[in-house]
């Protein structure tokens, strides 16, 4: 399942969606060219939007910054391999 290991940075996901989170990502990896961001995170939104329902955003790559606001224990950033993954359910105020 995860070759690498996964390093998460920041969460408030619970533990069962932080491991599905790192599984799908590195199931993205087997299934895409690591320089390929876009399908990467594409598969892992649609992971997430089928399991916990839409609205899901995920953001894939080795530099990149972002602000946004997140629906509470839906937040996610981590490592793995040579890439860093945020996913986050997006938030209506």
């Amino acid at each position: 399942m995860l070759e690498g290991k996964a390093l998460i940075e920041d969460t408030d996901m619970p533990v069962k969606m932080q491991i599905h989170a790192m599984a799908s990502a590195s199931e993205a990896l087997d299934l895409y060219d690591v320089v390929d961001y876009k399908s990467i995170a594409a598969h892992i939104k649609k992971e997430f939007d089928t399991r916990y329902g839409g609205g899901w955003q995920c953001v894939v790559g080795s530099n990149f910054g972002c602000f946004f606001t997140h629906s509470k224990g839906t937040f996610i950033y981590f490592a793995l391999e040579t890439l860093h993954f945020l996913i986050f359910k997006w938030a209506s105020s």
